[in-house]
């Protein structure tokens, strides 16, 4: 007999009380296996065309490994120290570059910022605000990720876990879709389906936009000599995730520096606004569309929302499952909403009602 859907609604809140508790508990032991689990989700699509291509799932999964290892050794030894280097250079340069500016808008507008005003004292602690929040927080991070993200964990646990995940990759959907109650099995199905293109368009396509838009701002900064261009170009493409965010946060700290390294001399500085200009047009008009599509039906607003729930609750773990429960959430609540309005709750007694049912973005 069928389960009424009390029973139904009790059962899966039992599973996802189950599954918040266990992410709240384990905590860190955690950690590994879904940063294994989300790198085997990102190149499982590079696996199935190196299949197509006739190499065995073993191979496949071996050359994946191999080519991961050689970029990320480059990384470690090429770009981390730099971007580590230059992030504690802007940090130290921070009271001085407040200083140049207090300096600035006094020859400018001397009575703004005379003896006792508000301005004067505000542009004298914040420079030494951001020196000593700043280097806490850098050496928070640094003392953190060494804490959690040890050198065995992250030379050889995450990549074991993500070599036998992407190996077993479609074993694994295939066992978990075995185990689906028949009953709903066609409707779980597209809701996975669902889910998989939200996330594969997010984490995968908006991961790549921002990974070739911190490139290039990177790039394009340190080649017109701006100075902390690297770190600059890595802010602006982390935060390139959320529209608009990125390129306001990124171009707004580069367009400053530009003015203290280069004032009096324009030309640099509109160059600096020109990259970030030619990098919206860039990811607007060609790697957004081409790499993530016109919607992915996650909003903004509900990420940012998730991100900051579920960091606050379960720390840098939360962090990493904030957005597939995200999408998750976003395309349960879009089912249960056009469930709704084709119910008779909705619709009323007039059965010819041709109420369009809009896809909400959540």
């Amino acid at each position: 007999m069928a389960l009424t859907v009390r029973e139904q609604l009790k059962y899966w809140g039992i599973a996802a009380a189950v599954f918040l508790f266990l992410l709240w508990w384990l905590g860190g032991v955690i950690l590994p296996f879904l940063l294994g689990g989300g790198i085997a989700y990102l190149l499982d699509p590079v696996a199935d065309r190196l299949e197509r291509l006739g190499l065995s799932r073993v191979m496949a999964t071996t050359v994946i490994t191999i080519v991961g290892l050689l970029l990320f050794v480059v990384l470690a030894l090429a770009v981390v120290p730099t971007l580590i280097s230059q992030a504690a250079g802007l940090i130290e340069s921070a009271p001085k570059m407040a200083s140049n500016l207090q300096k600035f808008l006094t020859e400018r507008f001397p009575d703004l910022v005379d003896e006792g005003s508000v301005v004067r004292k505000s542009l004298a602690g914040v420079g030494q605000t951001i020196q000593s929040r700043g280097g806490e927080l850098l050496n928070g991070v640094l003392s953190s990720v060494s804490g959690i993200v040890n050198v065995l964990v992250l030379f050889v646990v995450v990549p074991v876990v993500a070599f036998y995940l992407l190996l077993d990759w479609d074993k694994m959907v295939a066992r978990i879709d075995s185990h689906i109650p028949r009953e709903h099995v066609v409707t779980v199905r597209q809701i996975a389906s669902d889910i998989d293109r939200t996330l594969a368009a997010f984490v995968r396509g908006q991961g790549t936009v921002c990974l070739i838009l911190g490139i290039y701002y990177a790039g394009a900064l340190m080649l017109v000599g701006l100075p902390f261009g690297l770190v600059v170009g890595a802010i602006a493409g982390a935060l390139t995730f959320i529209p608009y965010v990125g390129a306001l946060v990124g171009g707004g700290l580069a367009i400053g520096l530009a003015l203290f390294q280069f004032w009096g001399d324009w030309l640099w500085i509109v160059l600096v606004a020109v990259i970030f200009q030619a990098g919206q047009l860039i990811e607007g008009n060609v790697l957004t569309p081409k790499l993530v599509g016109s919607s992915i039906g996650l909003h903004p607003v509900w990420l940012i929302f998730a991100l900051s729930a579920f960091g606050a609750l379960f720390g840098f773990v939360g962090l990493l499952v904030a957005v597939p429960v995200a999408a998750a959430l976003g395309v349960i609540i879009r089912y249960a909403l056009g469930k709704y309005r084709h119910s008779q709750l909705y619709r009323g007694n007039d059965p010819d009602d041709s109420t369009v049912v809009r896809q909400d973005s959540f």
